[in-house]
């Protein structure tokens, strides 16, 4: 039986995270980020470096100000300056480190071990005279000699510190070994151990899951694996990890683990690689005919998370590996439904696409099947651009100003943005985000031709509020306007794919209900009039 079955988790995004190479985030961001913290339920908030800045110093209080449900905690070298500094933000705790390894005594702060044992005394009192709770961490623990780890250790509980951090701040260790540190630094002291792992090799989650294992009740992770050089442990790995494979608790809401970290990807500038798990693009895809066939019959088969449990939905991407069955299910979404013959056609022609290369997106599966079924395959245009300016120059900041019908209703906006293209999908975003809850996830451009006035290819993806998302592509020599087109064209995709999960769930709850299937909340889209 477990010892414990709720595993605290402290999040460091905003400390460890915000010094990942390339990451400056603003005031702003990160109280946006804390706050979105607070709601995804991590125990700890650390937010923050008090003595680096002035203006850090100036967030991490206004953090504290929140109100937010999780703890907040300032780091602290350990010495009073650095302390006060955090005293004076108001935090609820505050996590005092100090180096513990020959190598890092020696060369970093030049301390004998005498020395580097009075420090951690003295800061842990400190900050426990002010009645604040103390985490201790003795820095590159790992690399540290396990008899002077271990009196640094003691000597810190005696102080009165209320947790024990052990950081693996260079990333070495493997489960096994963590797994021993954890069990041997157990026989030296009582209070509750945490880790924090580097992930320079990789190992990050696999280690802070071993120690997990050997005892230790707290996991210091980041969103999306942020942090110094390679990064710490993946706080939305870890949490699955633990609920999925482990059985234990923790107080993270997993539905809100996609939307956490798309918006630090945002903030951070940092974009999530596509085949990381839980978050990364890729993760709920099914590509190859043998999973899509099996996950259309059985998700089992081929999903060991469901989408649904950190906040994703399933897609099925056509391709030289994908199968009939796959194919099927993604024109039925479209509401297409060819017969056998047409079927396999198609299935022929997304393969020969594949062979080349190219990435079949649902616009050329739209067009594929619509070559193949005779025309007979409409796409329902439910936007109508009725009017677009663009304004861009030497000193002139690129502003757009758009006018779009929906329901019948015009609505227009106008943006500014580092380039005209930047600005015409902020305009449209600026009007469909509040009312369609549709927004860019990714956009691309190639040229197809040379020249000046070659023509480019706009592939874009958008994201609805359920997480669903589709792709579409315009081709034309203005750059703008084919970004305008598929833009719009992906809104189309996405709303008119959510209006048939609707009707389709209003079938199964009302069959006896007659009437067309409601365009409440669509948008309708048409050329642009010239007159």
């Amino acid at each position: 039986m477990k010892a414990h079955t709720h595993i605290r988790i402290f999040d460091t995004t905003l400390r460890d995270g915000e010094q990942s190479p390339g990451v400056s985030l603003t005031p702003e961001d990160k109280t946006e980020i804390a706050r979105q913290l607070s709601q995804l339920g991590v125990d700890t908030i650390e937010a923050g470096f008090p003595s680096s800045s002035e203006g850090e110093k100036k967030v991490i209080k206004q953090i504290a100000t929140e109100k937010l449900q999780p703890e907040i905690c300032a780091l602290s070298r350990a010495n009073k300056p650095d302390i006060e500094a955090a005293i004076d933000c108001n935090v609820d705790a505050i996590h005092v480190f100090i180096p513990t390894s020959p190598v890092q005594m020696k060369h970093a702060i030049g301390m004998t071990p005498q020395q580097v044992l009075d420090a951690a005394v003295d800061s842990v009192a400190y900050v426990k005279k002010h009645g604040l709770t103390c985490e201790f961490s003795p820095m590159d623990a790992t690399r540290s000699e396990l008899p002077f780890l271990k009196q640094v250790c003691q000597a810190a509980e005696e102080a009165g510190m209320d947790r024990l951090n052990v950081p693996d701040t260079v990333g070495i260790m493997t489960p096994k070994t963590m797994t021993k540190l954890i069990q041997e630094i157990k026989t030296a002291v009582s209070v509750p151990i945490s880790v924090h792992c580097h992930d320079d090799f990789g190992m990050a989650v696999a280690n802070s899951l071993a120690a997990v294992e050997a005892g230790a009740q707290q996991i210091h992770c980041t969103i999306n694996g942020l942090g110094e050089r390679a990064g710490n442990a993946s706080l939305e790995e870890t949490v699955v990890a633990l609920h999925l494979l482990y059985g234990y608790r923790t107080g993270v809401n997993t539905k809100l683990l996609y939307g956490t970290s798309k918006l630090v990807a945002k903030l951070t500038g940092i974009a999530v690689q596509a085949n990381k798990a839980i978050v990364g693009e890729n993760a709920f895809a099914h590509g190859s005919g043998i999973h899509t066939r099996g996950v259309t019959v059985k998700p089992l088969t081929f999903e060991p998370i469901k989408p649904g449990y950190v906040g994703r939905t399933r897609k099925l991407v056509a391709g030289k590996l994908a199968g009939t069955r796959g194919v099927k299910t993604e024109l039925e979404e479209m509401n297409v439904y060819p017969n056998a013959e047409q079927l396999k056609e198609i299935v022929r022609r997304v393969k020969e696409l594949g062979d080349k290369g190219k990435m079949v997106t649902d616009a050329d599966l739209t067009a594929l099947a619509s070559a193949v079924m005779g025309g007979l395959v409409k796409e329902e245009q439910t936007v109508e651009l009725r009017d677009l300016a663009v304004v861009t120059g030497i000193k002139v900041i690129p502003t757009a100003s758009i006018r779009l019908a929906l329901d019948g209703k015009e609505y227009t906006a106008a943006e500014t943005g580092v380039g005209p293209v930047d600005a015409v999908i902020k305009a449209i975003q600026k009007i469909t985000d509040s009312l369609a809850n549709v927004k860019l996830n990714e956009y691309r451009l190639e040229a197809i031709t040379g020249g000046s006035n070659a023509v480019a290819e706009v592939i874009i993806k958008v994201e609805n509020d359920k997480g669903r998302i589709m792709s579409a592509r315009a081709v034309g020599e203005d750059i703008v306007m084919a970004s305008v087109e598929a833009m719009i064209n992906g809104i189309n995709k996405c709303l008119l794919r959510e209006q048939k999960n609707r009707r389709n769930i209003s079938s199964h709850l009302e069959p006896q209900r007659n009437g067309a299937a409601t365009k409440r909340g669509l948008i309708k889209v048409t050329a642009v009039d010239a007159r």
